[in-house]
């Protein structure tokens, strides 16, 4: 008989000390995957419906095939397997900054680690998304300069709630010039949150990005017994964009 609690690997690292759990949820009976940093919970496979979204919403308006994706923040690995979901996706990069966390699913502690590991079309990377999006060759180590049809984050709660400090750059005007250079001209940028639509956030993608929205996704929260919100922000990538990352 399985445990009600397991505590599937514990590790320091330079955020916090980050941990991953499995439980059995009384009122289902399925296995739930928990991540924590510290004492904060960063990620329930419980609530992936918003997870989902953001990359459904991401890849929803881009026409086409053969499509480059690439996901900052791997997690429990739910946005990254409903980008492979999508058939007309060419190639997925996954940039997480917690080897751990990528441990975790080349280790097959996961759910979704078996989708990711097998698809020829997924790579993980460890590194830093922020410090990639600023720096050069860009997001791909592999290939300078290389753009994507979307690019999918899902790293702090919030643009205002950053698991460090040094994130708040990608959060400005400066920051989403330098995000949006990484993508094809009409691609789309998308953001996970945990938090309601910022309208201040929002007027800062609006001095870079065209068609700027932000999408509220509801869900059930039955350990509350109410339904809970999060927001994804979505933009697009204006024509005229057309310098290279390395400019910046």
């Amino acid at each position: 008989m399985r445990v009600r609690l397991e505590e599937l690997d514990w590790r320091q690292t330079p955020l916090g000390a980050i941990s991953l759990r499995r439980r059995r949820d009384a009122a289902s009976g399925q296995d739930v995957y928990e991540v924590k940093l510290d004492d904060d919970y960063l990620m329930s496979s419980l609530f992936t419906v918003a997870e989902v979204e953001v990359a459904r919403l991401a890849l929803a308006g881009l026409p086409g095939a053969d499509l480059d994706v690439a996901v900052g923040g791997l997690g429990l690995g739910y946005t990254a397997q409903a980008v492979l979901e999508d058939r007309r996706v060419g190639s997925l990069l996954v940039v997480e900054a917690l080897g751990e966390v990528i441990e975790w699913h080349r280790s097959m502690l996961v759910p979704a680690a078996a989708t990711l590991t097998s698809d020829p079309r997924c790579q993980l990377v460890h590194a830093d998304f922020f410090a990639m999006v600023s720096g050069i060759p860009g997001l791909d180590p592999k290939t300078p300069g290389r753009r994507f049809h979307a690019v999918i984050v899902d790293i702090d709660h919030s643009p205002r709630h950053l698991l460090h400090p040094s994130h708040a750059g990608f959060y400005t005007a400066a920051g989403t010039l330098r995000l949006a250079r990484h993508l094809h001209p009409g691609g789309t940028f998308a953001l996970w949150s945990n938090d309601p639509p910022d309208v201040d956030y929002q007027r800062v993608l609006a001095e870079v990005l065209l068609d700027v929205r932000a999408e509220v996704v509801t869900f059930p929260n039955p350990l509350q017994g109410r339904q809970a919100t999060n927001t994804v922000y979505l933009a697009t990538v204006p024509a005229g964009l057309a310098a290279s990352p390395r400019d910046t």
